[in-house]
């Protein structure tokens, strides 16, 4: 899609991916809620363990499971721009063997018919 701005094209890009700064900026942001919420649990942890046991456990065990996830998230990459085109092209597919003639000009030869002309193993002197 093209405007005319002062004279001069300009085109718009609605289907390309966001900079890389900030892809990386967002997986960082992503990476420091996550790891923040993992350090509250851990101090609710602390503070719960004397008083309610079973939340200070719970909130251990999601403040160790937390950094797995929040490296996977981190580390999950660049998202994926369904609308661009493909850059591989595949080659039309076509069939290794073709189907038999149906006119009847092709017939099958019984292998004791074929005569010498064969010389296969079975050959007899």
């Amino acid at each position: 899609m093209r405007k005319q701005a002062g004279g001069a094209q300009v085109f718009r890009i609605t289907g390309a991916r966001q900079g890389l700064a900030e892809d990386v900026r967002g997986r960082q942001r992503r990476y420091v809620i996550s790891m923040s919420i993992r350090t509250v649990s851990v101090v609710l942890a602390a503070v719960l363990w004397n008083v309610e046991r079973h939340v200070a456990i719970v909130a251990l065990a999601l403040g160790m499971v937390l950094p797995y996830i929040a490296v996977v998230i981190a580390n999950a990459g660049r998202e994926n721009a369904p609308s661009l085109p493909s850059t591989f092209v595949t080659a039309p597919v076509r069939p290794m063997l073709t189907a038999p003639r149906q006119d009847g000009s092709a017939e099958s030869v019984p292998e004791d018919a074929a005569g010498p002309a064969g010389g296969g193993p079975h050959e007899r002197a």
